[in-house]
């Protein structure tokens, strides 16, 4: 890697961790950034320019008289007379100080043309001593002629124009008004992708929501794209649920008829062929389990705490060691598909105790997720086989204890699919308690 792609990546990063992460956020800094990337762009190269050019010629043009009202003063035998007799057609006041004081730059800060005017006047007239812009309608200056000192104020409109910050305001107030009808029309033109978005998010949490395509070409064809995946995913999940169902359907009954001939026999020589007969019977129950589609259930309030306390209360009742250790956050109903989320954890406790002794059970609530935590006391599974573990008809032989049960290899996969269902994830971890496996099912609210 170069040492410009090492620097442009360094600055990209920068950038990113300031960036807008939304897109109204984006869509607004892509409207403001131009807008006032022209703004100071016209401030610099035109007003001022602009300003500064008017400024030099109109006090050039002030500095003739001026000059003329000091030669008088210098020159003429009566010089008070002579002064006021040459001001008054010239729109100056003269006034004869007995000094001159020093006033130095006492301009206002809002005064965008004082500096130019004192820096033109002293340039074009050697002579000037001290320039006063304290009121901001007159100019006062101060010579020193052979006469004493000698002090000139005119009207301030005659070296720099009136209200320069005008036009600054009026490009500002327009700017700002043409950036709100940009956002609101740019809000329209959101609104589709967010309702798309919205459709997406929902889908992912297996709910089939109303959302009909609409805004801009563009975005209609990606809404379409958008219904045409959603409408070919449904179809593919009812085919493969018809399907494994009428498999499972079919089979179940001559099943029923074997083992029923299989009981009509010696009870020593029909138990092994019993045994595998309820062995195809439970192989034909996880396929169904896992064929099952649960998108179309509802969401409905639920209390996570009572279907953990009901799933312990029943394995209490069939003498199982299931613990229900801990539980955080509150206790209030949360929409959540209940009895996908119990088969779930029934699957969960079911591998926790064939691969274990005991299992234990708990719940964190926050305002985000719901988080199912069991955990067990068996050989657990080595980290770079969990991905492993999750994928449809896979019996990790080596790290997990066959001997405790037979199994199809479907269970954390029919718990994986009722996640992401959800709209959530299922997490394969090492159980710190029981020293096991550590299995989280985390299910968005």
């Amino acid at each position: 890697m170069t040492l410009p792609d090492i620097v442009r990546s360094m600055v990209f990063s920068w950038l990113k961790q300031y960036m807008p992460r939304g897109l109204y956020g984006r869509a607004l800094l892509i409207l403001i950034l131009p807008v006032l990337t022209l703004q100071l762009l016209v401030s610099v190269v035109f007003i001022q320019r602009h300003f500064e050019g008017v400024t030099r010629q109109m006090t050039q043009a002030v500095t003739i008289d001026l000059a003329f009202v000091e030669m008088t003063a210098n020159t003429a035998p009566n010089p008070r007379s002579a002064v006021a007799a040459v001001a008054m057609p010239l729109g100056m006041d003269v006034v004869w100080p007995d000094a001159i004081p020093a006033i130095g730059a006492d301009q206002p800060w809002t005064d965008f043309t004082g500096s130019n005017v004192r820096r033109y006047l002293r340039q074009y007239m050697d002579s000037i001593s001290e320039v006063s812009l304290a009121d901001r309608r007159r100019v006062t200056v101060w010579f020193e002629t052979v006469n004493g000192p000698m002090q000139v104020s005119f009207d301030r409109k005659r070296v720099s124009a009136s209200n320069p910050h005008q036009l600054l305001v009026i490009m500002v107030v327009l700017g700002a008004v043409m950036t709100t009808i940009a956002y609101f029309f740019l809000r329209n033109q959101l609104r589709p992708i967010k309702r798309m978005a919205a459709a997406a998010a929902a889908y992912g949490k297996g709910r089939v929501t109303d959302y009909s395509p609409s805004g801009a070409v563009e975005v209609r064809a990606a809404g379409m794209a958008f219904l045409d995946m959603r409408n070919r995913l449904e179809r593919q999940s009812q085919s493969r649920t018809m399907m494994l169902s009428g498999v499972s359907h079919d089979l179940r009954t001559p099943l029923t008829r074997l083992r029923l001939g299989l009981s009509m026999l010696d009870e020593n020589e029909a138990a092994p062929l019993i045994a595998d007969v309820d062995e195809m019977q439970h192989l034909l129950d996880a396929f169904l389990d896992f064929a099952r589609d649960d998108a179309g259930d509802d969401l409905v309030p639920t209390v996570p705490r009572e279907i953990v306390e009901t799933l312990v209360s029943d394995a209490k009742r069939m003498q199982q060691k299931i613990t229900f250790s801990d539980m955080t956050g509150p206790q209030d109903p949360v929409p959540m598909r209940a009895l996908a989320v119990r088969r779930a954890l029934v699957n969960l406790l079911g591998n926790a105790l064939r691969y274990g002794t005991q299992a234990q059970i708990s719940l964190q609530v926050t305002d985000r997720v719901v988080r199912f935590v069991v955990e067990d006391d068996g050989p657990g599974i080595p980290a770079h086989r969990r991905d492993e573990a999750l994928r449809p008809f896979t019996r990790l032989d080596k790290s997990r204890n066959q001997n405790r049960g037979s199994g199809v290899g479907l269970g954390l996969a029919i718990v994986s699919d009722i996640a992401r269902s959800h709209g959530g994830l299922l997490r394969l971890a090492d159980s710190e308690t029981l020293g096991g496996l550590r299995a989280e099912l985390v299910l968005p609210i």
